[in-house]
């Protein structure tokens, strides 16, 4: 399997949605309940700044979507469009810690190395900019690939949703220096 990887723009949205909500639905069953994990879509899926502002990624194999993620220079660590509490401030790279961002791998191409493929690309672009450590708010099904890729728990909490029902995140952070 071949991957290659291009910025996201504006028209690949219509095949990420889907490709987000299968991520979603399907990867995080074996972490949560299945309250949590319907709860998540209320607080995960795109954030359209990320591709208007060139730092969102997707990954392709043969053709496909196979998944899809970005980094931040912005102060929202998690959510998407429609998530409550973004924030656009731009962050300082000399005192702030890059964000890595909504990072999808579609069911059909887990443990292919797309994700280690995306936080390489994201990690490489926010220490192009001047950052010298990225963090990233952490799904419970995200967490083995982190930890793996040299990220540290940074602190564990919980996102409420509009359901009422929380969803449990890791705050971790890593030096790329």
């Amino acid at each position: 399997m071949t991957l290659r990887h291009r910025l996201a723009t504006r028209t690949d949205v219509p095949v990420l949605k889907p490709l987000m909500n299968a991520a979603i639905g399907e990867l995080l069953k074996p972490f949560l309940t299945p309250a949590q994990v319907e709860a998540s879509f209320a607080v995960m899926g795109l954030d359209t700044q990320l591709i208007d502002d060139g730092t969102y990624f997707v990954i392709e194999s043969d053709g496909h979507i196979a998944g899809c993620g970005g980094w931040s220079r912005r102060a929202t660590l998690f959510g998407g469009d429609h998530s409550a509490g973004r924030n656009a401030a731009l962050l300082d790279p000399r005192q702030d810690a890059a964000r890595v961002r909504a990072m999808y791998t579609h069911p059909e191409f887990t443990r292919r190395g797309i994700g280690r493929l995306v936080l390489s690309l994201c990690e490489t672009a926010a220490r192009a900019e001047g950052f010298t450590r990225v963090e990233l708010a952490a799904t419970m099904g995200g967490v083995p690939l982190y930890r793996a890729c040299g990220y540290e728990d940074i602190e564990p909490f919980e996102s409420d949703t509009p359901q009422g029902v929380r969803v449990p995140l890791i705050r971790m952070g890593k030096a790329i220096v």
